[in-house]
């Protein structure tokens, strides 16, 4: 009845909801007609269906119905690339008497004209639609707009419009290169779109994908130099990510062609670094998989040639400056966030340290995890184990007779320990020594600055 825009609810209806899920329909008879009540003589609110009396013997002698025809299905074209063929089976359009002319001008042969497809939309459809557009253009920042983002995300009726959304998208990103205001608005209507749940936004993300690319790869945006387009850049990096997220099982070509695109912009000397700023935050926001295999092996050519941007004695122009620094910044996020999941893959693997305690006497002792109440001496050890010798801990010399079991049992438990952990510390660095040794030498171009991207639990792994 809701679906159907009505106030009176009928018996085909409840059929309907029934069949929809899956019941046992209601046996009996029905009828479209509203049932017509009647007063009760000497009652004033009491009525009742005025049932007509129906005689047996018309029934039966009325003459049979024709036999029902058996169910078939049969298929026709319902739009051949965007076009309605003329066909019986399809609506008819009555086409101009012109556009007939034109049609047997040729060859003098009859043929079918093919009009566009007209959508349906109601007009509370196309109210909203406009309201929607008139707050994107006049009112991107507004409290009606953000209430707009939350409709366009949640509602489950606004699927005819999205390829009118989609259409739109793509003639206002193009159109407004220069307003950073209603740009930003626009990618927040698409990522209202793609979080609702009941719109099938995959079908149009041929018309999506290029300028959500180009708010990220765009050479300039916004006319002001006091725009924030690198936070526009790393909105739309996010939702490209998404979208591979999403959709990249159902097109396996979806990832490939903007990871080429991102990888493009980031290789090509010749642009601009705001374009080399969207395409970093785009390999990263598509995991460290491809931030260790397209921008390290890349890393430290490119930050030759960038290092020259950032200084005061070789770049003057202060614009210019400030984009290398943001380039740059954008490598120290990318580089310190595949360090820090490596560093957290491994970590949980590692059995906790041993912990060395002064105890005045210049002597060191080692407390050992697992065993209570037991101090090592830390000289006690040989010098060649001390300094990372992969065979282990030396026995124990100075322990007393009485204690030699318990050197024996510490010994081989720091042994099994220690080995555990240079396994696991060979296995941690074995994709990066295959990959020729890359996050080491991460270290001698970004220095400290990387620290702060390995948490301070995880950080003896490195030290």
């Amino acid at each position: 009845m809701r679906h159907g825009m009505r106030t009176f609810l009928t018996a085909d209806d409840v059929d309907a909801a029934l069949a929809l899920r899956n019941l046992e329909p209601i046996y009996g008879f029905a009828s479209n007609d509203p049932p017509r009540f009647k007063r009760a003589p000497g009652h004033k609110d009491l009525f009742y269906i005025d049932d007509k009396d129906v005689d047996i013997k018309d029934l039966v002698e009325a003459p049979l119905p024709k036999a029902p025809l058996d169910t078939s299905i049969t298929s026709h074209w319902l739009a051949i690339e965007g076009v309605q063929p003329a066909i019986p089976e399809n609506a008819s359009f009555e086409a101009s008497s012109e556009i007939r002319q034109i049609e047997y001008k040729d060859d003098a042969l009859p043929v079918d004209v093919k009009l566009p497809v007209k959508h349906i939309i109601t007009t509370e459809l196309q109210l909203y639609y406009e309201k929607i557009i008139e707050l994107i253009l006049n009112k991107p920042g507004s409290i009606p707009f953000r209430r707009a983002l939350v409709t366009l995300a949640t509602d489950s009726g606004l699927h005819p419009l999205v390829p009118y959304f989609t259409r739109f998208v793509a003639d206002e990103v193009a159109r407004n290169l220069n307003n950073l205001n209603i740009l930003s608005a626009l990618m927040r209507l698409v990522r209202s779109l793609l979080r609702n749940p009941h719109i099938h936004i995959e079908l149009y993300l041929h018309q999506l994908m290029p300028p959500i690319i180009t708010c990220i790869v765009a050479k300039r945006i916004g006319n002001r130099l006091s725009d924030n387009h690198w936070e526009l850049r790393d909105f739309s990096a996010n939702l490209v990510a998404l979208i591979c997220k999403r959709f990249g099982h159902m097109y396996h070509n979806l990832q490939p062609r903007v990871t080429k695109t991102f990888l493009h912009s980031f290789l090509d000397p010749t642009k601009a670094l705001p374009q080399h700023y969207g395409a970093i935050k785009g390999i990263t926001a598509l995991g460290s998989r491809l931030v260790r295999l397209l921008i390290l092996p890349n890393l430290e050519p490119y930050m030759h040639l960038l290092e020259p941007e950032m200084q005061l004695e070789k770049q003057k122009n202060e614009i210019k400056r400030q984009e290398a620094w943001q380039v740059y910044g954008a490598l120290l996020c990318a580089v310190g966030q595949n360090m820090h999941e490596k560093v957290k893959r491994f970590s949980s693997l590692l059995p906790p340290p041993t912990r060395a305690t002064s105890i005045g006497n210049g002597k060191a002792m080692v407390a050992m995890p697992g065993v209570t109440g037991t101090m090592v001496p830390m000289n006690s050890m040989s010098v060649d184990n001390m300094q990372g010798s992969t065979s282990g801990f030396s026995p124990m010399m100075g322990v007393s007779n009485s204690n030699a079991g318990m050197s024996s049992t510490m010994g081989r438990q720091l042994s099994k320990e220690y080995n555990t952990s240079s396994s696991i510390l060979a296995q941690a660095w074995k994709d990066d020594i295959d990959a020729g040794q890359l996050l080491p030498p991460v270290f001698e171009l970004f220095g400290e600055s990387l620290l702060s991207f390995i948490p301070k639990p995880e950080s003896y792994v490195f030290l």
